[in-house]
């Protein structure tokens, strides 16, 4: 079944055979990988009752998942269109990339003390995994938990969250990134530094490989952006 607008939700759900737990679930899995990895283009109205007919659901759902996809930052709320998936710019990366280069290395900072080795292990199985992943929409969720990882014993459940958000938001644009400019940019060897740094509890050296980390991938994408 096709939208106002002419996209095939239908199609599109009928590409998933794994579904998860809950029908919430499964319908926000599969608008959010095809608002990542584009299938679904920015300015896109996600209508409640096309989705509902295409992935055989209830409204009900459909609604929550499009709730946490708002949450995610993936799409906005209109009025007169409802819910539309967000627009990517430059402007957004960038403040994006500020902001996370202002809370990404304190919670590095505090979190480094803390780290156990299981820690440690965990975000070198990370790095592991996404030395070995081709594809580049799992390659944004193991980036994202790699630094989460990083970060959990910082000891300030708030501070993860904004975190957490902001690393969701960056994904969508570190997929079209690394679609366009190759997966050599995820800086892999920063990754292993960051790492090295935290295990013997450089603190100063940890945090100025992660600033370093962010301001590169930053330009790169500005670079990218603008083209």
């Amino acid at each position: 079944m096709n939208s106002d607008d002419g996209f095939d939700f239908t199609t599109l759900a009928s590409r998933e055979a794994d579904r998860p737990r809950t029908a919430s679930e499964f319908v926000q899995r599969v608008l959010r990988e095809a608002i990542l990895d584009g299938r679904i283009p920015p300015g896109t109205p996600l209508r409640q009752e096309a989705l509902a007919a295409a992935f055989d659901v209830s409204r009900m759902p459909v609604r929550e998942a499009l709730r946490q996809l708002e949450a995610q930052a993936l799409l906005e709320f209109t009025p007169h269109k409802g819910a539309v998936v967000s627009e990517i710019s430059a402007q957004d990366q960038a403040d994006t990339y500020l902001i996370r280069r202002a809370l990404e290395p304190v919670a590095f900072a505090q979190s480094i003390p803390h780290l156990t080795r299981e820690d440690l292990d965990r975000a070198e199985d990370l790095i592991a995994d996404m030395d070995r992943e081709p594809d580049h929409g799992r390659l944004g969720e193991l980036n994202r938990r790699f630094h989460l990882s990083l970060y959990a014993r910082a000891g300030s459940p708030k501070l993860l969250r904004l975190i957490e958000r902001l690393l969701t938001e960056h994904d969508r644009y570190l997929r079209f990134h690394l679609a366009m400019m190759g997966r050599d940019r995820m800086s892999q060897a920063d990754h292993r530094a960051m790492v090295a740094a935290a295990a013997v509890q450089d603190i100063e050296t940890a945090t100025t490989v992660l600033q370093r980390h962010i301001d590169v991938a930053a330009a790169d994408s500005a670079r990218f952006l603008v083209r």
